[in-house]
């Protein structure tokens, strides 16, 4: 789907937010991510993540081990250290966690690498390995926080910060209080960005004065939501 959107929009960037490092082969994730930069022109993203208590369940349904949380960001930091020399056309030598492999990757590709999550593991993680840092959900007061951390811990590497998360945005008052009955009546979680389109316009901001580099937010809920979010952030 990605490589699709990458050939008919020749003007978008494309990527994951976030592949879990534990769901596929190493080898393989490479290779799509190296395709996926080639099809796209170098415009290509690879966000990785370590997954969270939530994605036990997908775990189990294919029956992948289900690892600490400490074990998981160690796999995660591991794969993006693999494909990162594997992406630069060096092998890898094989860790503790990835099995050595030899590459090439051919096409080659050399997406940008993106490390997702929002633990002091994960944010030590993308300050030693990452391109960029996502801080998924986070309000403003955390990921400003957050933010610095991940700026402190690179020691002057450049690292991007970026957020996203699922917005549930209403034109006024009202309307969000339609869109969050609508919500609750479904059983649908409620743990997602909330507020009104003047709401989502001053947290954008605030994002951004922390140097953002990115701001990704996923519309939800009944009528033109897309159309609203992006009539507030343009």
């Amino acid at each position: 789907m990605l490589s699709a959107v990458a050939a008919e929009q020749r003007n978008l960037r494309v990527g994951t937010l976030v592949t879990r490092a534990s769901i596929r082969p190493i080898g393989l994730l490479a290779k799509l991510g190296a395709a996926l930069d080639h099809v796209a022109a170098g415009r290509a993203i690879l966000g990785v993540g370590a997954g969270d208590s939530a994605s036990k369940a997908e775990h189990d349904a294919f029956g992948f081990a289900f690892r600490s949380a400490g074990e998981r960001v160690a796999v995660m930091e591991e794969t993006v250290a693999a494909l990162r020399e594997l992406f630069a056309g060096r092998p890898w030598a094989g860790g503790a966690h990835v099995p050595a492999m030899a590459g090439p990757l051919l096409p080659p590709g050399e997406p940008e690498l993106w490390i997702g999550g929002r633990s002091d593991a994960v944010l030590a993680a993308a300050a030693r390995r990452g391109d960029a840092w996502n801080g998924w959900a986070m309000d403003a007061d955390a990921f400003l926080a957050a933010a610095a951390t991940v700026r402190r811990l690179s020691d002057g590497r450049a690292v991007d910060v970026t957020w996203g998360g699922i917005v549930l945005v209403g034109a006024d008052a009202a309307d969000l209080d339609r869109l969050r009955a609508d919500r609750e009546r479904r059983g649908l979680p409620m743990d997602v960005w909330q507020g009104t389109a003047d709401d989502l316009r001053s947290f954008a901001a605030r994002v951004e004065e922390t140097g953002a580099a990115w701001f990704i937010p996923q519309p939800v809920g009944t009528g033109q939501r897309l159309e609203l979010v992006a009539s507030v952030l343009a």
